[in-house]
């Protein structure tokens, strides 16, 4: 991990991106507990300084998903239901992520919601957190979410339930207290495989960075929501820039 870290953390002009391999390599050590808290903290504080580029992003969303389970549906689920991947970090403000999927799945339109307990730097509401005043079950095995899914084409995944490697790292992110490459990443895993997806963005530069990610993500159309605009980045040949 050091070679990594001496890479990224050697000052404003100095630090380089990593190329996908090294990043995938570094990621690989954090996700396993192959590096130790203190250089797991590192490398992601001095990502967040020089920010992460879209080869590491890429690198850190695949190492999650490799190291998570994934929801077995049906084919006429996977390919209708939308992946809703709200901030885990929750939200100080009315979250419509849930009573939108309810509408949606109401209409027949399968819903997919995942999150954890609030994380840094916001530690606001979460969807776990009022599922969970609302006595319904919020870490419930991949098997019973793929069920409620296919019934009621509604479901939640426990982040920490379907991908181990956060629980481990809840400390160490608590203790940093600031936004990491990990809460752009984990939004992206994608636990239900699902071929939309409906995420947030705090602003443009953030879109853009994320744009060369989605391309080799196996997602076939991302909608992103910018404060009251609403943007759609599509898929296709040449891989194009949709505004919506």
């Amino acid at each position: 991990m050091q070679q990594w870290i001496k890479e990224v953390a050697r000052g404003k002009r100095g630090a380089r991106d990593l190329t996908y391999e090294e990043a995938r390599q570094a990621a690989e050590a954090i996700v396993t507990g192959n590096a130790s808290p203190a250089q797991t903290a590192a490398l992601l504080i001095a990502e967040r300084i020089k920010t992460e580029s879209p080869e590491e992003l890429f690198a850190f969303t695949e190492a999650l998903r490799n190291s998570s389970e994934s929801l077995s549906l049906s084919r006429a689920v996977k390919e209708a239901v939308i992946d809703f991947a709200g901030p885990y970090t929750g939200r100080h403000s009315f979250l419509a992520t849930i009573p939108v999927s309810l509408l949606l799945a109401g209409n027949g339109v399968p819903a997919f919601l995942h999150g954890s307990d609030a994380l840094p730097p916001k530690y606001g509401t979460s969807v776990k957190d009022v599922l969970d005043k609302l006595g319904i079950p919020s870490e419930t095995a991949p098997a019973q979410t793929a069920r409620s899914l296919e019934k009621a084409l509604i479901g939640f995944a426990a982040a920490e339930t379907f991908c181990k490697p956060f629980v481990r790292m809840r400390k160490i992110r608590e203790e940093i207290g600031v936004r990491t490459v990990l809460n752009t990443a984990e939004k992206l895993v994608n636990f239900s495989d699902a071929d939309k997806l409906m995420m947030g963005a705090f602003h443009r530069t953030a879109i853009q960075k994320m744009h060369p990610v989605f391309q080799r993500l196996t997602y076939k159309e991302v909608f992103i929501v910018q404060g009251r605009r609403a943007r759609k980045m599509c898929r296709s040949t040449e891989a194009a820039l949709c505004l919506q």
